[in-house]
């Protein structure tokens, strides 16, 4: 069943074909969606389509052929702005950005538009040149001023035979973006969260590095969460094969020193630090120029540490006294617990996540996870197996409840 409902205005370009696919993607997300099109926007896809595939009648006009009709139309914008909860622009024009923007009214959507006073979804699609025009970037200002979601355009090859910014965003990210406006929440409304993910690359020479098995999909989906709750935040990752999620400021880096440095840089700004990346601990100081040539006799290497951000962010914490959170994770074999308890003393943190990432089906790469949370107020909290991303809600839970244990205790 669904949970929300959207109207989905189809606005007239090309790339109106792939709001078709949108109305499919949708309700896979709990969205039940409304189509209304613009006359231009039958000119590519015809009504019977989104019809087809949602169900239910397409509004294609503000009047009806009846006079019936008429009167039931002529307020009929009105009903259904006040029947649903998101409005879903997909393809915006360069013309419905402007009418949009200045409060032009013609036909069904533009005034429903007026009409409707909750969230706005706008996905604009249109000619590089033409997204890139001062007059379009003026209107698109103005609408995210009104506190709409503009998303970008992407970049690719274009209907009109050239190349740049102004494909449609894929159905699949509209959709995703759509979930986020609806379902997030607010308990992290005007923290800034940084989160670190992923390994770190210590190289050995131009071509080989020394890394580990970290998938970056723990702290990926903490930082998701993050965000869905209303925190800003900062993702400082190492290499990975994972999308970035939506709302969040990207920060890659490569090696632990470049990840210590992008940390304590950010830090005076966060209130909350979650360390999940798994830096590598050794790395070669003097890196050779060249190649390391493959011989018969035996290599050996000289490895030093690498800097202990936990333990230099966690001072730096002290040292500042701003009541930052800083939490802390544990990949560890065995004695988890232990080892859990040993980290969160050792370096001063006020939460350590531990993990067991020998335990079947739940190491680096895996999407699920089960952790234990031990915490400067002496509780240790188990997490059963679960989802990454429900696991990364039920720490961000956990961590909210022990600021304000610690908060009412000073």
């Amino acid at each position: 069943m669904a949970t929300w409902r959207a109207v989905v205005g189809v606005g007239g370009g090309i790339a109106a074909y792939k709001a078709a696919e949108l109305v499919r993607e949708l309700p896979r997300r709990g969205i039940q969606p409304q189509v209304v099109m613009t006359a231009a926007a039958q000119e590519f896809v015809r009504p019977l389509t989104f019809a087809a595939l949602t169900g239910r009648k397409v509004i294609t006009s503000l009047f009806g052929a009846s006079p019936e009709e008429v009167l039931a139309s002529s307020v009929e914008h009105i009903g259904v702005a006040r029947e649903h909860d998101l409005l879903i622009v997909a393809p915006a024009t360069a013309d419905l950005l402007a009418k949009f923007a200045h409060g032009v009214a013609d036909d069904f959507l533009t005034t429903l538009y007026l009409a409707f006073d909750r969230q706005v979804l706008i996905a604009p699609s249109m000619n590089t040149v033409m997204w890139q025009h001062p007059a379009t970037q003026a209107n698109v200002e103005a609408l995210r001023a009104r506190g709409h979601a503009v998303m970008e355009p992407e970049e690719g090859d274009l209907a009109c035979g050239e190349t740049g910014a102004g494909r449609l965003p894929e159905p699949a990210r509209i959709s995703e973006e759509a979930h986020y406006l609806l379902a997030r929440r607010h308990d992290l409304d005007g923290e800034t969260v940084l989160v670190t993910a992923g390994p770190t690359r210590e190289p050995l020479d131009p071509v080989r590095f020394l890394s580990n098995r970290s998938s970056g999909k723990m702290g990926y989906a903490l930082a998701e969460a993050a965000a869905w709750r209303g925190a800003r935040v900062i993702l400082v990752s190492g290499p990975v094969e994972l999308e970035p999620p939506l709302h969040v400021e990207l920060v890659r880096v490569e090696t632990a020193r470049e990840m210590r440095d992008a940390v304590l840089a950010r830090l005076p700004e966060t209130t909350v630090i979650i360390k999940s990346a798994a830096v590598a601990d050794y790395h070669v100081t003097n890196v050779p120029s060249q190649k390391l040539k493959k011989t018969a006799t035996r290599l050996s290497l000289e490895l030093d540490p690498t800097p202990d951000i936990l333990a230099e962010a966690a001072a730096e914490i002290e040292r500042a006294a701003r009541g930052q959170l800083l939490i802390g994770f544990a990949a560890e074999t065995d004695n988890v617990v232990s080892e859990a308890k040993r980290k969160l003393k050792a370096k001063r943190c006020h939460m350590v996540v531990a993990n067991n990432v020998a335990a079947e089906g739940l190491g680096f790469e895996s999407d699920d996870n089960e952790v234990t949370l031990v915490t400067q107020t002496g509780d240790v909290i188990e997490l059963p197996r679960a989802r990454k991303r429900e696991i990364a809600d039920r720490i961000l839970d956990e961590a909210l409840k022990l600021r304000l244990a610690l908060y009412s205790r000073s």
